[in-house]
């Protein structure tokens, strides 16, 4: 068992899957010689060579259409987008062919890749390099999207998602690539797509979240544990499409109250979806209107202001004491 952060977590799952299937290949801006933006695919090269690790032109939409082809042909691409904001070029690859395939195909074909994007805040990067656009990729039927949280979950996600027959949008938030450490087993892991995770049990109140949100939840739980005496439960949602109805229904039917937490825009985000769901499978168990705490409907500011539009825990224990309250 090795301590390690989430960029080398994330390259340890890419290593272990290529040295087991010699279809995997990795495509991407600077993957190769360079290591990756962020170095997650450090080393690959060398090992790999130049015929699965291929260095790319910076064309967003050429990386995921060859990728599309490469799939349907029988390998197993594993595409990197440096930044989730450079992705739309290629939106028009996604949505109109990769979500679309198996569908199309009545079946008969399959699209088994995975789009790696780095997202969100927390670097004060410029513009294009901050924003948190998951729901857009939810909200496409065809792809499967994950956010990982923790490096040990990263590296099981990626396996995961490497492995499925279908599309796979890795979402990464980079606020958390060498944030901290984590333990992960010597034998590789799979964590099941669709499943959701209860990282903090509590009976009071329920904390929902993904990605460097997580983090946020579990200050947040032990604030109000310590401060309060609340017993608050953690949720991380870790699949946006699939979600996991049932752990959140679950968890609400013994805490009466759920606050979502995203940094993507309140308007149409995964927090609406989340607290839809809540409102048609636990209405009845609900003793307080759901709660979301979010980033704003503005383009992610920049660097003097990056602080005030992302939630913190300050926001998630005022919205807890009134939701208790209600």
């Amino acid at each position: 068992m090795a301590s390690v952060n989430m960029v080398k977590a994330l390259n340890l799952a890419l290593t272990e899957l290529m040295r087991e299937d010699e279809n995997v290949t990795l495509l991407g801006e600077d993957i190769g010689l360079d290591g990756g933006v962020f170095r997650v695919t450090e080393g690959l090269l060398e090992e790999f060579g130049g015929d699965r690790v291929i260095d790319t032109p910076v064309a967003e939409a050429g990386i995921i259409g060859a990728a599309i082809g490469m799939s349907i042909y029988g390998l197993r691409p594993v595409c990197e987008m440096q930044f989730s904001g450079f992705a739309y070029q290629a939106f028009h690859q996604i949505e109109g062919h990769l979500s679309r395939y198996r569908a199309r195909s009545r079946g008969r074909f399959s699209v088994p890749m995975v789009v790696r994007m780095p997202y969100g805040g927390g670097i004060r990067a410029i513009e294009h390099h901050s924003e948190s656009r998951e729901a857009i990729y939810a909200h496409t039927p065809g792809l499967q999207v994950v956010v990982p949280s923790t490096p040990r979950n990263a590296r099981s996600l990626l396996r995961a998602s490497m492995l499925s027959p279908d599309p796979v949008i890795f979402y990464e938030p980079k606020a958390l690539y060498r944030a901290f450490r984590e333990e992960v087993p010597d034998e590789p892991e799979v964590h099941p797509l669709g499943k959701a995770q209860v990282v903090r049990e509590g009976s009071d109140i329920t904390l929902i979240g993904y990605g460097a949100m997580v983090r946020v939840l579990q200050e947040a739980a032990e604030d109000l544990h310590d401060q309060d005496g609340v017993n608050a439960e953690v949720i991380d949602l870790i699949s946006l499409a699939p979600m996991d109805t049932e752990t959140l229904v679950n968890s609400v039917a013994k805490s009466g109250r759920a606050i979502v937490v995203h940094e993507g825009p309140r308007r149409c985000g995964i927090g609406a979806e989340v607290a839809a769901r809540l409102a048609e499978s636990a209405l009845d168990h609900l003793e307080a209107p759901v709660r979301r705490i979010t980033g704003f409907d503005v383009q992610f500011p920049y660097f003097a202001r990056e602080r005030a539009y992302m939630p913190n825990s300050d926001r998630v224990v005022h919205a807890a004491r009134e939701l208790l309250e209600y």
